[in-house]
C-alpha cells in the first residue's frame, strides 16, 4: 500500500512525485491521459517506489488509510471534476490536497463541501517552479490542523531547507495556504515588474548590452539585492540564441502572460480596503504589455525629445540598485498588509513571521531582504505594513533621493516605471499628514450631498449648500 497518491503529471506533478519518492515515501500516480502516466513511469522513475495507475478506483485502493491524495491539476473546474471522480471511492477521514494556484475562496468552498462528507481537505500553496518541486519547494498548507497533521511528515521532508529550518509550516485555518500563496504571487508580479523597469533603464538610458546588464545583476546579487529572481536574471541576460547568436531575451516578444494570482491579490486588497498600489501597478504593467499592436502604432505617432546631456553611468547604476531595493521593500510592505488584514477578516490566524521564514528557501521570491523584514515583524507583530519601524524608515529614507532621481530620468527618456513610481507615491502618501481628500469630499458633498467631517468639530457630520 502506498503512502500517498498524486493526480496530475504535468511538470510540477512529475517532479513532486520524484521528490516524494526520493525522500523514501511510496507514491501512487494517476493522470487523466494514460499515456502520460505510462511515459512517466517508463522514462523518469528510477529507484523510487512510484507506481502508475490507469483508473481512479485502483489508484485509490492502492493507498494506505486514511488516504492522502495530492491534486496537481489546473485550477478551477478541473479540480472540482477530479474531486467528483474521487468521492465515490473515499472513506470518512481521507484527505484530499490541492497543490495548484487555486483562488482561496474556491478552497473555502471545497473545504465546506467535503466537510459535510467528513472528508478532509488542504489547500497547499507551492512555490519554486519545476526545480523547487523536484529539489525542495516552499510549501504553504492551510486547512484544519487535523488534516495537516496527517501529512505533516511528508510535507516537511520534501520542502526546501534553510538555516532557519524546513520551508513548510502550518499556515492557518480554512484556505489560509492558498491565500498566502496568492499574496506571494502578487509580490512576485511586483518584483518582476520593478526588475524589468530597471533592465529597461539600463538598456535605454545607458545603452548597455545584455552581457553588461548581466554583469550588473550578478554584482547586485552579491549584495542586498541577493535573491532567486536576481540570480536567474543575470543568467537570462547572458543566454544566447543558438540560431542567431543574439541575446535570447532580446528576441522574446514583449507581451507578459499571467494566470490570475496577481489579479486576485489586487482584487482582494481592494475588497478589504487596503492600499496596494504598487502590486496593482505591476498587474497593469502586464496588461499594458499585451497591447503590442496599439503600442507600436502610437510609438510611430509621437515624437520623443530625448535629453542631450550625458549621464554619470556609475551614479545611475548605484541609484538604480537603491531604487530597486526601495521598491521591493514597498512591495513586500503592501503584500504583508493585505495578508495581515486577510488573516483577521477570514480568521486564518496567519503567523507572518513564519511565512517569511518559509519563503527563505525554495520559493520564487526568496531573498536576503526576508531576514530584515522578519526581524522587524518579530519586534512588533502589529506593525502590519512594516513602515512603523525606525529601521524600515531609515532604509527607505536613505534611498529616497535615488528613487526620485531614477524616476525623473525615466520620465525624461519616456520610459514607463509603474512600480518605481507607484512605490514612491505610496510612500509619499503614507508619510503625508494632510492628503487632498478634503477637496474630494467637498466635491462629493456638492454634487451628491455625501456629507463630510470637519477637522475642528469631531464626531459631527456636516453638509453644505454650496450654491
Amino acid at each position: 500500500m502506498k503512502d500517498i497518491g498524486l493526480i496530475g503529471l504535468g511538470v510540477m506533478g512529475r517532479n513532486l512525485s520524484l521528490n516524494i519518492g526520493n525522500k523514501g515515501f511510496s507514491v501512487a500516480v494517476f493522470n487523466m491521459t494514460s499515456q502520460k502516466t505510462k511515459d512517466f513511469i517508463e522514462n523518469e522513475v528510477g529507484k523510487q517506489d512510484i507506481t502508475g495507475y490507469y483508473d481512479i478506483k485502483s489508484f485509490v485502493e492502492s493507498l494506505k488509510k486514511p488516504r492522502k491524495i495530492l491534486l496537481m491539476v489546473k485550477a478551477g473546474k478541473p479540480v472540482d471534476s477530479v474531486i467528483e471522480k474521487l468521492i465515490p471511492y473515499l472513506d470518512e477521514g481521507d484527505l484530499i490536497m490541492d497543490g495548484g494556484n487555486t483562488y482561496y475562496r474556491d478552497t473555502t468552498r471545497r473545504i465546506n463541501e467535503l466537510n459535510e462528507k467528513k472528508i478532509l481537505y488542504l489547500g497547499i500553496g507551492i512555490s519554486g517552479g519545476e526545480e523547487g518541486a523536484l529539489n525542495g519547494p516552499s510549501l504553504m498548507p492551510g486547512g484544519s490542523k487535523k488534516a495537516y497533521d496527517l501529512v505533516k511528515d511528508i510535507l516537511i521532508k520534501i520542502a526546501a531547507e534553510t538555516e532557519s529550518g524546513p520551508c513548510c509550516t502550518y499556515i492557518g485555518n480554512d484556505s489560509a495556504g492558498h491565500f498566502v500563496k496568492m499574496i506571494h504571487n502578487g509580490i512576485e508580479y511586483g518584483i518582476m515588474q520593478a526588475m524589468s523597469e530597471t533592465y529597461d533603464i539600463l538598456g535605454k538610458v545607458l545603452k548597455l548590452s545584455a552581457d553588461e546588464i548581466g554583469d550588473i545583476f550578478e554584482k547586485w546579487n552579491e549584495g542586498e539585492l541577493n535573491s532567486f529572481l536576481m540570480e536567474i536574471s543575470y543568467k537570462i541576460m547572458r543566454h544566447k540564441d543558438e540560431e542567431t547568436g543574439k541575446p535570447t531575451v532580446e528576441l522574446i516578444l514583449d507581451k507578459a502572460g499571467q494566470k490570475g494570482t496577481g489579479k486576485w491579490t489586487v482584487q482582494t486588497s481592494i475588497d478589504m480596503g487596503i492600499p496596494a498600489v504598487s502590486l496593482n501597478a505591476a498587474l497593469e504593467g502586464r496588461v499594458l504589455s499585451y497591447f503590442k499592436e496599439e503600442r507600436l502604432n502610437l510609438s510611430k505617432k509621437v515624437a520623443k525629445d530625448y535629453p542631450k546631456d550625458l549621464y554619470d553611468k556609475d551614479k545611475i547604476i548605484g541609484d538604480l540598485e537603491n531604487s530597486l531595493l526601495f521598491s521591493n521593500l514597498i512591495l513586500f510592505s503592501q503584500g504583508l498588509w493585505v495578508m495581515s488584514e486577510g488573516s483577521k477578516v477570514n480568521n486564518f490566524d496567519i503567523d507572518i513571521s513564519e511565512v517569511l521564514k518559509i519563503w527563505k528557501g525554495g520559493c520564487i521570491i526568496r531573498s536576503k531582504m526576508l531576514d530584515f523584514m522578519r526581524a522587524v515583524i518579530d519586534e512588533d507583530k502589529e506593525n502590519v505594513n512594516l513602515l512603523n519601524n525606525k529601521r524600515v524608515l531609515e532604509f527607505l529614507m536613505t534611498r529616497l533621493d535615488s528613487i526620485k532621481y531614477i524616476t525623473n530620468i525615466a520620465r525624461n527618456f519616456y520610459i514607463p516605471t509603474l512600480v518605481h513610481n507607484s512605490a514612491l507615491d505610496y510612500f509619499f502618501s503614507m508619510i503625508e499628514g494632510n492628503l487632498p481628500a478634503n477637496f474630494i469630499q467637498a466635491q462629493r458633498d456638492f454634487f451628491g450631498a455625501h456629507t463630510y467631517n470637519r477637522i475642528d468639530k469631531g464626531g459631527i457630520i456636516f453638509h453644505t449648500k454650496w450654491e
